[in-house]
């Protein structure tokens, strides 16, 4: 590294706190932190910082909240006047203005959950495990002005297992975008930039936001479908179905070779079949109570063989 480049970082969740650390542990110069403003959590409605602010605070580095970056000139101007080599967005939530894109000496590099062109937008992460893909990764790409269009720095990959949860898959996507920026940012420093690539349109697929509709199962599915499904949308939005109007959120469950009419409960341990094999839940949360495994939820609302979820 010839010197440190001067860096902002634009980044809200957890997601991102590993990519800063790494840019602060490299001796690179992180001389700003852009998040999200924070926002009112949890059931007293208290105002919470961001993963990214609270750790960019401890770090001492300055922070700046801005709600706009597209409607506000001034907070443009802002960073526009920090002088930087490059920006770094992990997971910001914010559009960034062409003009914003264009400040940074290297433009700005977006450290993204996938293996573009597949999983363009939101919710790159849970819906590589939905699709049932065997394997995703990071990009380091360089931004411009369409959603995840830009051409791609570096690229590194990470299996998905059949038991692959999206907290797992988080965390090793987190670290590996902290080891492929640090290493993108050093061969910037260096005056050996990579080589971009142009991603091709060919097997682009759109990463839609999730909602809480998401999580509901749908019993003409198979088996291995609602699994995933599970796998993919714990904690958030969560799993769910329906018995008696009752929302019963599911915790833990396995796939079992057996069948019958969808939603219908085969035994006592709360075996649901499902358009293909069945469904062992194992662990269910009712509206309002405590979890409890399949069991003891049968039990205590006097379910019988036979009855259906929806």
């Amino acid at each position: 590294m010839t010197r440190p480049l001067k860096i902002a970082f634009m980044g809200t969740p957890e997601f991102a706190v590993r990519a800063l650390d790494a840019i602060i542990q490299s001796g690179h110069e992180v001389v700003c932190v852009y998040c999200q403003p924070p926002r009112p959590a949890g059931r007293g409605h208290k105002i919470q910082l961001s993963p990214v602010q609270g750790r960019a605070e401890e770090l001492e580095i300055p922070v700046r909240t801005p709600r706009s970056l597209k409607k506000d000139a001034a907070a443009r101007n802002a960073f526009t006047a920090l002088d930087l080599d490059i920006a770094v967005i992990a997971a910001y939530g914010l559009i960034l203005p062409q003009d914003i894109l264009d400040a940074p000496q290297y433009g700005c590099l977006n450290i993204h959950a996938s293996l573009l062109p597949r999983w363009r937008g939101a919710a790159p992460i849970q819906r590589s495990i939905l699709a049932g893909d065997t394997e995703t990764g990071i990009c380091i790409m360089q931004m411009e002005a369409g959603l995840d269009t830009g051409p791609v720095l570096m690229r590194g990959t990470v299996p998905i297992t059949a038991t692959t949860t999206a907290e797992q898959l988080h965390d090793a996507l987190a670290k590996q975008g902290a080891e492929l920026i640090i290493e993108t940012l050093n061969l910037l420093a260096a005056g050996k930039p990579p080589a971009p690539q142009k991603q091709a349109e060919e097997g682009m697929t759109y990463a839609a936001m999730l909602t809480k509709d998401d999580g509901k199962i749908d019993w003409t599915k198979s088996a291995a479908d609602i699994e995933r499904q599970l796998r993919a949308l714990h904690p958030w939005p969560g799993v769910w179905c329906t018995y008696n109007g009752q929302r019963l959120k599911v915790l833990e469950a396995a796939v079992k070779k057996l069948s019958g009419t969808p939603g219908e409960i085969l035994d006592r341990h709360m075996i649901v079949a499902c358009g293909r094999d069945a469904l062992l839940l194992k662990k269910i949360q009712p509206q309002d109570r405590k979890p409890m495994d399949g069991a003891s939820f049968m039990n205590g609302l006097h379910l019988n063989i036979g009855d259906r979820l929806a």
